[in-house]
């Protein structure tokens, strides 16, 4: 394999970082890394998590400085401190989590922060309708964004960095939670973009996508620079070699270990939000030793079915058993103590306290119980021991217990989630998106530990907008449409492509 892809001659690269090091206390994120990006690709980036991916990305971005190094835009030397310098360099860049204001439209969510460009009247609406229209996008520019779906919000912050002159820009994980129809459109806007000179830097764990819409991808392990190779040169295990030095993992449920104990019950499950109904007589059982999984794209009621089952969210009718145990009436401590554990959809802002350490961290919803907990006292030593044993048998990459959890990465974070979790012993695991935004190395360990807990008995609910996700590790899949289980599949059979048409409501039954 050709581990170097040169730049070609002529114009200088869109983007190239020399020698680029970052370190902060304990950590060697980047080191001596070197990436060229030649202006009107789509250049890839992919490595484990703590690769020193989203660092290097930050430099760029302007969100944080190198220690050393240098960085060149179109062959200029630029030191960015802000990321309004970068931006004004025609940088810009679309997060993982999108940063847009539910409460206003799609118009004014573009021209936020802008309103120097082209004021916030006609001539503003004129340039948005002219940036669409050179992107392919149709949006309706006077609707909230609050009634838009996953797709058509990542839209939107695309326009936002166009909108800000951005020529270069830099996608984060932007296929994490589209379907697979949707991760097509996205593919279809990328390439006309590109042919219109546009370069992107993507960042991404799906391999297959990455060899897919990609010219270029350049490896990270540990923070330096694996190489560099041209998209149709490589395989997926060849890429997976390169970033962990192991093969692509694979989702496999194994034997089935599915028992006729019902562990959870949701009987006619309904909720509203503003006097508009977001569940609708929700009729689900998860027994022992079984993984349900929920297919659905975000915003049809996914979220908010977690959420009841929590006690996070009040409901307008139904029943929720645990077991003969009726739960409907109880706390969410009082279900985490009936047996339910939590791996949250997003672990920053519900899964973890960044600034504290892991081993507080490990105590986060467990707060009454062994071994963090001796009666009504916390135990520090206990919580400290099995903080330690959870960083043993789930591979979280530390310098030690004593660090914040802000100072791991994505993975290594969720990693530590998951352990805490199914030391609970619970008898049913709530699993929302677990594996979103890890690389295929935690990738495979929570897949790992998931399997083995459900040979054990576990009931699992996997909410996953990875198809192959659910399609691998479930024994049932059910689709969820507008607040709706509307359709039940059998992951033995069912294409990913069958589960996005049931999720976008062009299909009834899978």
């Amino acid at each position: 394999m050709n581990t170097s892809a040169e730049p070609e001659s002529g114009d200088p690269p869109a983007v190239e970082l020399t020698g680029i090091t970052k370190t902060f206390p304990g950590v060697v994120a980047n080191s001596d890394v070197n990436l060229t990006v030649r202006a009107g690709e789509v250049h890839a980036l992919c490595g484990e998590n703590g690769a020193g991916k989203s660092t290097l990305m930050k430099i760029l971005y302007g969100m944080q400085a190198p220690d050393s190094g240098t960085i060149r835009v179109r062959g200029d030397e630029i030191a960015f401190r802000t990321p309004a310098e970068a931006i004004k360099a025609g940088i810009g860049m679309v997060h993982q989590h999108f940063m847009l204001a539910d409460n206003l439209t799609v118009l004014e969510n573009v021209v936020l922060g802008a309103e120097s460009e082209h004021g916030i009247g006609a001539k503003a609406r004129r340039r948005v309708r002219e940036l669409a229209e050179q992107a392919g996008f149709e949006l309706r520019l006077d609707v909230l964004v609050e009634s838009l779906g996953v797709a058509e919000r990542q839209r939107i912050e695309i326009l936002k960095v166009l909108y800000r002159g951005a020529r270069i820009i830099i996608l984060d994980e932007p296929t994490a939670v589209l379907v697979p129809q949707e991760v097509d459109e996205l593919f279809t806007t990328l390439r006309t973009m590109r042919e219109r000179g546009f370069t992107f830097l993507f960042i991404s764990h799906k391999l297959d996508e990455v060899r897919s819409i990609a010219d270029t991808i350049t490896v990270l392990r540990r923070g330096t620079t694996v190489g560099s190779v041209g998209a149709s040169e490589v395989t997926s295990r060849a890429l997976a070699e390169m970033m962990v030095g192991s093969e692509l993992p694979v989702p496999e449920r194994g034997p089935s270990t599915v028992t006729d104990r019902e562990v959870l019950a949701v009987e006619g499950l309904s909720a509203v939000e503003s006097q508009r109904p977001v569940l609708d007589e929700i009729e689900l059982s998860v027994r022992a030793g079984e993984v349900v999984g929920i297919a659905g794209v975000e915003g049809n009621g996914q979220t908010e079915l977690v959420e009841a089952i929590m006690g996070m969210r009040q409901i307008a009718s139904g029943r929720i058993r645990m077991g003969d145990q009726d739960i409907t009436s109880f706390g969410t401590l009082a279900r985490r103590e009936a047996g339910i554990g939590y791996v949250p959809e997003d672990r920053h802002r519900q899964g973890l306290l960044l600034d504290e350490s892991l081993w507080h961290n490990r105590i986060l919803g467990h707060q009454t119980r062994r071994p963090v907990a001796r009666g009504r006292w916390l135990d520090r030593q206990g919580a400290k021991d099995d903080t330690r044993r959870i960083v043993e048998q789930f591979d979280v990459r530390t310098p030690g217990i004593e660090v914040d959890a802000a100072a791991l990465s994505g993975g290594n974070q969720q990693k530590l989630i998951i352990g805490r979790e199914l030391s609970g012993q619970p008898r049913l695991l709530i699993a929302a998106h677990p594996t979103r935004g890890v690389d295929v190395g935690a990738q495979s360990g929570i897949w790992e530990h998931l399997r083995t807990a459900r040979a054990e008995g576990l009931a699992v609910l996997l909410i996953s907008a990875d198809l192959d996700e659910l399609i691998g590790l479930s024994d049932t899949i059910r689709v969820m449409f507008r607040g709706r289980l509307v359709a039940t599949a059998d992951p033995r059979s069912v294409t990913p492509e069958q589960l996005g048409a049931a999720m976008t409501g062009t299909q009834e039954a899978v």
